[in-house]
């Protein structure tokens, strides 16, 4: 009888096959309730004791022959199937593509960095706005131009809000919810109405800045600037022009000493060497006022510059269109900046 088992053994040793089928078949003849091996465990009943410890080894080992065998082939037979299916898992996967940071993004990371350095702050808010924090809390008279739909993006169904025309919005809420000293910039989305060029569009990105405190002098306000231009474009010259905003008192254009080196430098700065970059100002005390900080106790300065020409003139890009345009080649260029 242990002759024949060894033969079993021998069988199991040898079968293959690269068929489910024919596996299931060779599993079911000798591990099936009515297989070999159940018919082999109730004949070890009758065997004589002096012969009952070989027969339990060898039946043992035919066991184990089988389901190793069973194993092996199954696993064999799933993985020709994944691998039908999916190919070889064992390849190299595919090189994914790194992405890069938009040039928007890049810049007001920047600007956001450059600023954090010397104390101010980030905050935002919507950019669905309501007439008080988009115009009449930063001293924009009822009759001002800025106010007409020329210019300006109402909600329809409601004509007391609007699309924010400038972050300066969010510097109103910053002030009415915290008390000075107060120092921050609010980067962010605005919309104008305006005929889209390449020089112009009617979505763009703002970074303004606030500083309210006690005796805060114009002069802090130039050694502000003066440090941010010398930290973003590495120029150490500029000058401040006077000018006019609602919300700033006496106010101011702010440029920068561009050079005149390459062609480009003439194109841009018109041959003057110049060029404009930002607005800003001494805050109005009417505005202190409408945000609850009392004029005669606080002071302080505001500025304003737009992110995509900041970004035009960093990357010498010459049409403001491309920003938006989500165009592959375009934005490859900005991955060594990622």
């Amino acid at each position: 009888m242990i002759d024949k088992i060894k033969e079993y053994i021998g069988e199991a040793q040898h079968f293959t096959t690269d068929n489910k089928e024919a596996l299931e078949s060779f599993r079911i003849k000798f591990l099936s309730k009515k297989g070999i091996l159940n018919d082999l465990f109730a004949v070890f009943k009758t065997v004589p004791n002096d012969q009952k410890k070989e027969f339990g080894q060898t039946i043992n080992l035919l066991k184990n022959t089988v389901e190793e065998k069973v194993k092996t082939i199954l696993e064999s037979l799933e993985s020709k199937d994944v691998q039908g299916l999916y190919g070889d898992l064992t390849r190299p996967g595919y090189p994914f593509e790194i992405g890069a940071r938009h040039p928007i993004s890049l810049v007001k990371n920047e600007v956001i960095s450059i600023f954090s350095n010397i104390g101010f702050n980030v905050s935002e808010g919507p950019e669905i706005e309501d007439d008080w924090h988009n115009f009449e809390a930063l001293n924009f008279p009822e009759y001002h131009p800025a106010r007409d739909m020329q210019d300006t993006f109402f909600v329809q169904t409601n004509p007391e809000h609007l699309l924010r025309t400038h972050t300066s919005s969010v510097q109103v809420r910053y002030m009415e919810n915290n008390k000075p000293p107060l120092r921050t910039i609010s980067p962010g989305r605005v919309f104008r109405n305006e005929a889209i060029s390449s020089r112009s569009h009617c979505i763009f990105h703002q970074v303004e800045g606030l500083y309210i405190d006690k005796d805060v002098s114009f002069a802090d306000l130039k050694q502000t600037l003066l440090y941010f231009t010398k930290e973003m474009f590495g120029k150490s010259k500029i000058r401040l022009r006077p000018s006019y905003f609602p919300f700033t008192e006496p106010s101011a254009e702010v440029d920068i000493y561009w050079g005149l080196k390459t062609e480009t430098d003439y194109r841009i700065t018109k041959g003057t060497g110049w060029l404009e970059i930002m607005g800003c100002g001494m805050v109005d005390p009417n505005v202190l006022t409408n945000c609850g900080i009392d004029p005669n106790e606080y002071n302080g300065f505001a500025f304003g510059m737009g992110i995509e020409r900041m970004a035009m003139l960093l990357y010498q890009i010459s049409d403001i269109r491309m920003f938006y345009e989500n165009d592959v080649r375009f934005l490859e260029q900005f991955k060594s900046n990622f």
